[in-house]
């Protein structure tokens, strides 16, 4: 089994990225909110993956952290109805913590808003994975996947709670918590990610 992948990013697009490693050039399906973490093309980009094996294929997917890994499998394992390129949609419109949050408390709408995902896929995601998840985000570790790092799950989930009282949609708000996450780097306090989202 492949659990991670370390060599130069030759390429690099929100879906897919190739890393080159003795000679030759893996390419890796990630989610959008991977992508935000990619390093300059060119740079050493560590990547923790899952290959998922078909009949007539084998496919590589890869995330900037194990958490986001393991949830990945978590879904494609256990979710009816959830195969690998749903789990990749899911995993790109919203971040771990946005996710797991989610589904803790029972949020039909915020699931739904996933390209593609209906009400009972949301509410299956719901009862499969409640027990699953672990009720306390996970904290996206730096450099994870030879970028940025992201903050910690609680401040993340707060900012974006507090841009949906003034009115953001789930997703636009971890979108927008995400990006600012980035911009000022894994120690960013609740008050500072909630500034730099509206601006």
């Amino acid at each position: 089994m492949i659990t991670s992948i370390q060599g130069v990013l030759t390429s690099a697009t929100p879906l897919h990225a190739i890393i080159e490693l003795n000679g030759f050039g893996y390419e890796v399906n990630i989610p959008v909110t991977t992508a935000e973490k990619l390093p300059q093309l060119g740079s050493v980009a560590k990547l923790h993956t899952l290959v998922v094996y078909r009949e007539d294929s084998q496919t590589m997917y890869g995330f900037a952290s194990t958490a986001e890994r393991d949830f990945f499998r978590l879904m494609i394992e256990h979710v009816s109805g959830v195969g690998p390129k749903v789990a990749l949609t899911i995993m790109s419109k919203l971040s771990l913590p946005a996710l797991e949050s989610a589904i803790q408390a029972g949020d039909v709408a915020t699931l739904s808003q996933c390209p593609g995902i209906g009400r009972k896929t949301a509410e299956r995601l719901i009862v499969e994975l409640k027990s699953k998840v672990s009720g306390t985000v996970h904290s996206l570790t730096a450099g994870s996947a030879g970028g940025v790092a992201t903050t910690g799950g609680s401040r993340h989930n707060d900012a974006v709670l507090a841009l949906t009282a003034l009115g953001y949609k789930t997703a636009d708000a971890d979108k927008a918590v995400r990006q600012a996450a980035l911009a000022l780097g894994a120690e960013a306090s609740t008050e500072a990610l909630i500034k730099r989202s509206l601006n």
